[in-house]
């Protein structure tokens, strides 16, 4: 495995709307329903109340906001890039020709995040679903084997070692292996608020870039490979 044949990526959702109210009467029922079963958990009294907090994370009620990735070149040193707007489908557009153009090969290519499985790569192909975009071939993996969708390469199933039980998240990863965390401004629980409320995507943009430059020396890390060059300050 070539090392720059591997896409590191990670992507920033928020909620479609700002606020519940904001969302159309069918939505709001749908959101009634879906958000039910966490009010006794989340200690919260109402759907309008959990929004802000969980609609986020659920692709039927949430956009994608920036997607970056990164490349390691021969010199050892990580290649970012990012795709950030307002506009989703700018986003998804861009992300999926560079998809097209320079990994389209699931045989040769590869695509690595953190819990990439369960989260990056199911959110992208519904939102590309749902804007009616086409899905780049290496993200395509409806109906496919486990033995078929090698190409993802998912530092959380890494670490597990086949143990299903618990979730490590990639602040409590590495910093467990010495790594700084990229957690150093803020965390996925804030992004919402930064885009609703500041409008600040150029932030959001950095901290997404600073996950996936965490993600590839995980990755590094767990394979016992050299580090990334750092740049000097």
């Amino acid at each position: 495995m070539q090392l720059s044949n591997i896409l590191f990526l990670d992507i920033e959702t928020v909620s479609s709307a700002k606020e519940f109210l904001d969302l159309n009467d069918e939505f709001q029922e749908l959101w009634k329903k879906k958000s039910k079963y966490w009010l006794k958990d989340e200690k919260k009294d109402s759907a309008e109340e959990i929004y802000k907090d969980k609609a986020g994370i659920y692709a039927e009620f949430a956009k994608i906001v920036c997607i970056s990735v990164g490349y390691i070149t021969k010199e050892n040193e990580i290649r970012l890039k990012s795709f950030y707007d307002d506009d989703e489908k700018i986003v998804l557009a861009q992300f999926s020709e560079l998809l097209s153009n320079y990994y389209n090969n699931p045989m040769k290519h590869q695509l690595c995040g953190h819990n990439i499985k369960e989260f990056d790569i199911p959110f992208l192909c519904r939102r590309l679903i749902i804007n009616n975009m086409p899905i780049p071939a290496i993200l395509d993996v409806m109906g496919k084997k486990p033995w078929e969708t090698k190409h993802l390469l998912d530092t959380l199933e890494m670490w597990k070692f086949g143990d299903y039980k618990n979730y490590t998240s990639l602040n409590l990863l590495a910093n467990v292996l010495g790594i700084k965390s990229p957690k150093d401004d803020i965390d996925g629980s804030q992004v919402g608020i930064v885009y609703w409320e500041e409008g600040d995507l150029e932030r959001i943009k950095v901290y997404c870039e600073k996950d996936v430059k965490t993600v590839a020396k995980v990755y590094l890390r767990i394979l016992s490979l050299p580090g990334i060059k750092e740049e000097e300050e």
